[in-house]
C-alpha cells in the first residue's frame, strides 16, 4: 500500500522548507498510526524528506528502512563536470565579478540537471542519504547509486522483500538506531565533508528514539576524523564518481580499519556494518583517498563557543579556507536577509577582505524557519579583487552544496535576544577554529548597556 505525505519542495516553499520538516514528520507519524501498517519503506529524496520521514517512523518505532531516490548524473559544461548547487554559487560570484556573462551562467545552469535525482554534490540530500546508510537503516550503496541506474530499481525490489522479514522478526528502528550507530554517522559525515544540516537532522532523529545525542557530541566524536572523500563542495568530484569509486562502503571500510567505526552496529539487512563493508572494494584513490592522504586532516564539524555563541555554533572546516580559520576582522552587519540584499552591492559598503559579514534574525524564530542564507555572497568590490572567501557568521543555515568559511546556527539566535543581536558595525570579531572560539571583542559592561537598549 502506498501513501503519500506532504511534499517539501526545496526551491518553492516559503518562507523555507525547514519550517515544514516537523510537519512532514507528523504527517508520516499520524499516517502510520492511523492505518493498519506493520512496517514501512521510506522513499526519500532531497534534503528534508529523509529526516522528516525517518523522524515520523521513528516516533512510531515500527520496522522501517530507507530507499533514497539517488543523485543526478554529473553535470557537463564546456568539457568539465559541474555540480548542481555548488557550481551555481561559484558561477554566480563569477558573474558579479565580471568574469562570466549572464548568458554563460544560464547555459551552465541548464547543463547541471541532466537526469532525475537530487543534487549530485555532497550537499544535504547526498549527506542524509549517506547518514541513513551509515546508521544502518538503508542498504549498502544506497547513498551514491545514481537515480537513473537500473541497479537502484533492484535495490528497491530487495527493500520490498526485506521489509516483510523485518516485520516478521519484529526488528524495529530502535533496534538499529543506537548510540553506536549515531557515532558511526557522525564520523562518516566528517569523512565525507558532509552538510552542516546533518547536525540538526541527526539530533532530531536521535531525540525521536530516545538516544542521548548533543551538539557537543558532534565535536567530541567527530574531531580528528580526516575528510577522505574528494567531493564538491569541499573537493573536486561528484556523486556519480563516488559510486564508481566504491561508494559509502569504501569509506566505512577505510574508517573501520583505523578503529573509527563501531563495528558491531547492526543494520537492516541483518548483518553488522562491518560485515557489510570490511571487504568493500576501493576503485579510485583520488575520489576515496587513503587515510594518510586526506583532503582535510581535521574534518568533522567544528562546534564553536564564546561570548557570541554561548550555546554553540557550527562550521565545516573541510569547506573553509585554511588561512581564515584563525581570523580577526571588523563586523559588517546585516539585520536580516532583506537588509543584506539592499546593501551588499552598494559601492560605499564599508568592507574589505578582512571584514566579517554578520547576518542576524535568520534563525528558527527570526526568519522564520532558519533559511539557508548563511553563505552570503561576497560584495562585488571584493570579488573583483580576486577574493573568493571571507568569514561570514549568522544564526541561519546554509545549503549543504555551499562552501566557504561560514559560521552557522549561532545560538541563541538574535531574534530571541542572543548576543548576535548586540553586534554593531565595526565591532571586532575573533574566530579561532582550532580553539573552538567565536568571540566579540566588546567588554561585558558594554554588552550589558547594549542589552538594556535592545528592544
Amino acid at each position: 500500500v502506498e501513501f503519500p505525505v506532504m511534499s517539501t519542495g526545496e526551491s518553492n516553499m516559503r518562507p523555507t522548507a525547514m519550517l515544514y520538516r516537523n510537519l512532514v514528520s507528523m504527517d508520516v507519524e499520524e499516517s502510520i498510526r492511523a492505518n493498519p501498517i506493520d512496517g514501512v519503506v521510506l522513499l526519500c529524496g532531497c534534503d528534508k524528506t529523509t529526516p522528516s520521514l525517518v523522524m515520523g517512523a521513528a516516533s512510531c518505532d515500527v520496522p522501517a528502512l530507507v530507499v533514497s531516490g539517488g543523485p543526478m548524473l554529473n553535470g557537463k559544461y564546456c568539457g568539465q563536470d559541474i555540480g548542481s548547487g555548488t557550481d551555481v554559487w561559484r558561477y554566480s560570484e563569477e558573474v558579479k565579478a565580471g568574469a562570466m556573462s549572464l548568458e554563460q551562467f544560464m547555459e551552465a545552469e541548464g547543463s547541471m540537471s541532466r537526469s532525475a535525482g537530487h543534487c549530485m554534490v555532497m550537499g544535504t540530500a547526498s549527506t542524509m542519504a549517506s547518514m541513513v546508510e551509515s546508521l544502518g537503516i538503508a542498504f549498502p550503496y544506497n547513498a551514491a547509486l545514481p537515480a537513473v541506474d537500473s541497479r537502484r530499481y533492484a535495490l528497491a525490489h530487495v527493500a520490498g522483500r526485506r521489509i516483510v522479514t523485518l516485520i516478521r522478526d519484529d526488528v524495529r528502528l530502535s533496534h538499529i538506531l543506537t548510540r553506536p550507530a549515531f557515532e558511526n554517522a557522525i564520523r562518516v559525515n566528517g569523512a565525507l565533508g558532509g552538510s552542516t544540516n546533518a547536525v540538526i537532522h541527526l539530533l532530531a532523529i536521535a531525540g525521536r528514539v530516545g538516544v542521548p545525542l548533543t551538539l557537543e557530541d558532534w565535536d567530541v566524536v567527530g574531531r580528528n576524523v580526516p575528510t577522505i572523500v574528494d567531493l564538491k563542495p569541499s573537493g573536486r568530484f561528484l556523486m556519480e564518481d563516488f559510486h564508481y569509486a566504491g561508494g559509502l562502503p569504501a569509506v566505512i571500510r577505510t574508517l573501520g580499519e583505523q578503529g573509527l567505526i563501531n563495528r558491531e552496529a547492526m543494520t537492516i539487512n541483518g548483518k553488522t556494518i562491518w560485515d557489510n563493508c570490511h571487504e568493500a572494494p576501493r576503485w579510485n584513490p583520488e575520489v576515496v583517498r587513503p587515510i594518510d592522504r586526506p583532503l582535510a586532516v581535521n574534518g568533522g564539524m567544528a562546534v564553536l563557543r564564546g561570548n557570541l555563541a554561548p550555546d554553540g555554533a557550527v562550521l565545516k572546516p573541510s569547506a573553509a579556507s585554511q588561512q581564515l580559520l584563525k581570523h580577526r576582522g571588523r563586523a559588517v552587519v546585516f539585520d536580516n536577509i532583506e537588509h543584506y540584499k539592499a546593501r551588499i552591492n552598494d559601492p560605499s559598503l564599508p568592507v574589505d577582505a578582512s571584514s566579517v559579514l554578520v547576518l542576524r534574525n535568520s534563525g528558527p524564530v527570526g526568519y522564520p524557519g532558519m533559511a539557508e542564507v548563511g553563505n552570503m555572497g561576497l560584495p562585488p568590490a571584493i570579488l573583483k579583487q580576486g577574493i573568493t572567501d571571507m568569514v561570514r557568521i549568522s544564526d541561519a543555515r546554509m545549503s549543504g552544496t555551499a562552501y566557504g568559511t561560514v559560521v552557522l546556527h549561532i545560538c541563541p539566535e538574535a531574534a530571541v535576544g542572543g548576543p548576535l543581536a548586540l553586534v554593531r558595525e565595526g565591532d571586532v570579531i575573533e574566530l579561532d577554529v582550532e580553539a573552538r572560539r567565536l568571540h566579540l571583542d566588546v567588554t561585558d559592561e558594554e554588552l550589558a548597556l547594549r542589552r538594556a537598549e535592545w528592544r
